[in-house]
């Protein structure tokens, strides 16, 4: 039984290792904030910009007297989108290089810079002088968001909320893997005909302040990996190319046996 120490401190180890482990793969997010307390809340939607597609619906106790207003029946794929009480087959509209749409009755109307919650007071306030009780929905058809790198599932996000986080895009996408450098989360965004870029923090609270904490449409989110998962790579890389040379050396060496042992054989 003098093993039976050894057997101990190993196995006693292997619990120490395993904790360890355990701790690592703990990752939290706003590690600097307390137990409690309240953050300010930003006020964002997105911003209707050219070429973007609007589903404008517009409705009334007397659907006759708003029907001019609609656009004619032909999209199934719209039935259901932002929950809105549509004609399944309802067209959109396209906003122009010059950010207008052009709305049946009413002509062009701009609409870039504004959010949809704008564009409908706009249209409502236009509409009632001629149907006193019109509503009208606006919902941005295009909105979505795309989600790379460390994340489970990377993924391309249709969104159906008017504000969406970093947080609800990461989360869509299965959250980050443990190789994720949670640090430094780049968002790769277009506007005004540039395509800008920032980072963000998810260790720090500031991260909730960030102007690329709410986003756009288009916005390209990417997780790179850490340095562990780098250094796995570069050892995976090594491992492969030394495999590769050593089974390269043995051929040969296999080919030069074989001519070796047919020389001496004759």
């Amino acid at each position: 039984m003098k093993f039976k120490p050894v057997i101990i401190a190993f196995i006693a180890a292997l619990a120490l290792v395993s904790c360890s482990s355990s701790k690592r793969t703990t990752l939290p997010y706003f590690t600097d904030l307390p137990g409690s307390g309240s953050l300010p809340v930003m006020e964002y939607m997105p911003e209707i910009e050219p070429d973007d597609e609007l589903l404008i619906n517009v409705a009334s106790a007397n659907p006759e007297a708003t029907a001019v207003y609609n656009l004619p029946a032909t999209n199934p794929a719209l039935r259901s989108l932002g929950g809105m009480n549509v004609s399944p087959t309802q067209q959109t509209y396209v906003v122009t290089t010059k950010g207008d749409i052009d709305f049946p009755v009413l002509g062009k109307v701009h609409v870039a810079g504004m959010n949809v919650e704008q564009v409908a007071e706009e249209l409502t306030q236009r509409i009632r002088k001629d149907v006193s009780d019109a509503t009208v929905s606006v919902v941005l058809v295009n909105f979505v968001v795309n989600v790379g790198g460390e994340v489970a599932r990377p993924s391309r996000i249709k969104v159906e909320s008017n504000r969406y986080t970093i947080l609800d895009a990461l989360a869509a996408a299965g959250d980050l893997t443990p190789y994720g450098e949670r640090s430094n989360v780049l968002v790769v965004r277009e506007e005004n005909g540039e395509r800008k870029f920032g980072r963000v923090n998810l260790n720090s609270s500031e991260a909730l302040s960030s102007p690329y904490y709410y986003l756009k449409q288009n916005d390209y989110i990417y997780v790179e990996p850490n340095e562990i998962r780098q250094g796995n790579s570069r050892y995976n890389s090594d491992n492969a190319y030394k495999l590769q040379v050593t089974s390269t050396i043995v051929s040969a060496a296999s080919v030069i046996a074989s001519l070796v042992i047919a020389l001496t054989v004759k």
